[in-house]
């Protein structure tokens, strides 16, 4: 069974960790490598199972392959899964145990923030291996990328309003901001400074006072986000919110936010098209973070990161013309020019260590 499920989602490698004394129960998956070696975030969450945690890990390398190849980026797709509450089960025991698998793995997979995890978790990880990337700005890394995936996804949007309106107003439009972490807060942020009209929930009420004090945001409730009548709902929480329930309830024109596997199915995806809504697929969206990353392999400059922030913009526009050109949805535009990008440099057969400068010679535990 398991085997059948990797061969549908298509992945090299699955390692589960396993160190009592840490407490640490993680999975790290490895998608695929055609491009270059895995990257992708580590999320700790509080999972219901094991299965259910096997499941979001699959799920979210398969779309780090996409994400990565999309984004134009010499890197393949991965990711990792600590089973843990983030609020009370973190030690610097956890993460350095994860950190030992992360290094046995030999430069396959290289890891960085994700759900759950901060730059100082990873600073735990970066004393066992050196294929981390979001470490402190001490270390040649670019710290949290939480910023570039916001700012990435402006540039994502700006694509968008063009396509659906023809211009790129930013602030004649209003937004329906659904999650203030790190991404949505700083999200919420850039709207503000383009007068845009912004409404937003969270389930954390400290952080929706403060975009309420600060950004002259109005606070909605959980649910009463998907009623609100904004232009544009930016999902930049946890992913599916875009479902059978909540779609015939959203009154937007566009969905673009910074939240991964915005649509429950497909299914979804096609009935959106239906509706007359325009869908910014999300991984192409927030793309940001990744490139911020992945530009440490290189040697870390912030200029260059964003400068390539903005070719985000040029992403989504590809995409939109090759949903033209196919005649197919948003979401499956996006597929196709990954699929072809991993096709067409695959036949190139980068070597696997290509663009991890960073790591070479680099003294452990300093």
């Amino acid at each position: 069974m398991m085997f059948e499920t990797l061969a549908t989602y298509g992945h090299e490698q699955v390692v589960f960790c396993h160190n009592k004394d840490a407490g640490l129960k993680a999975i790290i998956a490895i998608h695929n490598t055609v491009l270059g070696p895995a990257l992708g975030g580590t999320r700790m969450w509080p999972y219901q199972s094991e299965a259910e945690a096997l499941n979001d890990v699959l799920r979210l390398s398969r779309g780090m392959t996409y994400k990565n190849a999309v984004a134009g980026l010499n890197i393949g797709g991965g990711k990792a899964v600590i089973i843990g509450d983030p609020a009370k089960d973190k030690s610097e025991a956890l993460f350095r145990a994860f950190g030992q698998f992360v290094e046995s793995l030999g430069g396959r997979y290289i890891t960085a923030e994700d759900v759950g995890i901060d730059v100082n978790d990873m600073e735990y990880v970066y004393r066992e291996t050196e294929y981390v990337t979001g470490v402190h700005q001490v270390h040649g890394g670019s710290g949290d990328p939480s910023p570039f995936t916001a700012y990435g996804a402006l540039q994502g949007l700006l694509a968008t309003l063009n396509r659906k309106f023809g211009d790129e107003d930013v602030g004649k439009y209003s937004y329906a901001v659904q999650g203030l972490g790190h991404v949505g807060m700083e999200y919420v942020k850039l709207l503000k400074e383009r007068g845009a009209k912004i409404f937003v929930t969270d389930i954390n009420k400290a952080l929706v006072d403060k975009a309420v004090s600060e950004y002259g945001a109005e606070a909605v409730g959980l649910d009463e986000i998907y009623d609100v009548p904004a232009d544009v709902y930016s999902p930049c929480a946890l992913g599916g919110t875009i479902n059978p329930q909540t779609l015939p309830r959203l009154k937007c024109k566009v969905i673009c936010g910074a939240a991964n596997n915005q649509l429950a199915d497909n299914e979804i995806g096609d009935e959106v098209v239906k509706r007359g809504i325009l869908y910014a697929p999300d991984y192409a969206v927030n793309a940001g973070g990744v490139m911020n990353v992945a530009l440490e392999l290189d040697g870390y400059n912030r200029e260059r990161a964003m400068r390539m922030m903005r070719t985000i913009y040029h992403n989504l526009a590809r995409i939109y013309e090759i949903s033209d050109r196919d005649g197919i949805p948003t979401y499956k535009a996006a597929d196709r020019l990954a699929e072809e990008r991993i096709e067409t440099i695959g036949k190139l057969k980068l070597p696997l260590s290509r663009g991890r400068t960073r790591f070479q010679g680099r003294v452990r535990g300093s």
